[in-house]
């Protein structure tokens, strides 16, 4: 079977001998058309902080989970051989061939002509579960730290949700029109300007409702901190590379910031969700599912994805099976 496997910092392996699972009782083997790569997938393949011990010891497939595919074998009622689904593979090794999935990490597709633009379901689903955890943000102002795919996701859906203002931030310049695209009332470049000034300055020196960290770097985590109004909401959603990293909380706790935190898997709980809204078109993604590259360029789909600024166009970028 074909899968990726971590070697060492920025080093992958493409095997075509790693073992091919067998699905248990109440799972599916699914055999996957298509993988994309996320931003949780950086901290592993660059080999750092809490992941670096986690990468020497990963199996092939390790932390795969965007997976687009067919179930060729069924051990569970309900989920026949030959339907098309979003799945998510059960021990998380999903950049591989075939996956073995249980039915709550699975969610029927059409069988449509462009079934690879519907592995954008996946990070929609983590939005969701997300937006779930928090309270409203109707004609409220919003700002997105990082417009990368999921930055990108939550712009469109705060938008959608009726925040009055979603504002769009990030360093990677090319971005910001795509921001604008998918719904941002104002851009930020915050590699030209300080982006809390900018905000204040946006809003009227009212600042942010509601601010979503999708990032997880340090100093985006601490720029995010500053930019809610006193008793406004930040939601950490960027994935860390590090288990301990330095936050302004002296000025969280006197700013009376509530936190949301969102990571795990209760995000499979809104894959059908997600994947009705996109297929009824609720809400419109699926432009951001480009490069489509083919398996033997995973390690430069890996560099690309992991140096945004020199490869523009890049967003939710999948392999081909």
């Amino acid at each position: 079977m074909r899968a990726i496997q971590f070697v060492g910092p920025r080093k992958i392996v493409l095997r075509d001998d790693a073992p091919k699972p067998q699905p248990q009782p109440g799972e599916v083997l699914v055999q996957c058309k298509y993988v994309a790569l996320c931003g949780t997938n950086m901290g592993p393949y660059l080999g750092e902080g809490h992941w670096e011990t986690l990468q020497a010891a990963s199996p092939p497939g390790w932390l795969g989970h965007e997976n687009i595919g067919y179930i060729v074998e069924s051990r569970c009622d309900g989920w026949a051989p030959g339907t098309p689904v979003l799945a998510h593979p059960d021990d998380y090794n999903g950049f591989a061939e075939f996956i073995r999935a249980k039915p709550r990490g699975l969610a029927r597709l059409p069988d449509v002509p462009d079934l690879a633009s519907l592995v954008v379901a996946q990070p929609l689903a983590t939005v969701l579960r997300a937006m779930a955890r928090t309270g409203p943000v109707i004609n409220q102002r919003c700002v997105v730290v990082g417009q990368g795919p999921m930055g990108l996701i939550f712009t469109q859906f705060l938008g959608r949700l009726g925040a009055k203002q979603v504002i769009g931030i990030d360093t990677v310049a090319w971005r910001l029109p795509w921001s604008k695209r998918f719904g941002a009332t104002e851009v930020i470049d915050a590699s030209k300007e300080d982006p809390i000034e900018a905000v204040r300055a946006l809003t009227a020196g009212q600042m942010a409702d509601f601010c979503v960290e999708a990032v997880g770097h340090r100093d985006s985590l601490c720029m995010a901190a500053r930019l809610p109004r006193r008793q406004g909401r930040l939601m950490v959603f960027g994935v860390p590379h590090f288990d301990v990293q330095e936050f302004p909380w002296f000025y969280t706790l006197g700013n009376e910031t509530e936190l949301i935190a969102s990571m795990g898997p209760e995000c499979m709980d809104y894959f059908q969700t997600a994947v009705d809204m996109i297929v009824n078109h609720r809400i419109e993604l699926t432009a951001m599912v480009t490069p489509r590259l083919p398996w033997d360029r995973a390690a430069e789909a890996f560099e690309m994805y992991a140096n945004p600024a020199a490869a523009e166009g890049s967003l939710k970028l999948t392999l081909v099976f």
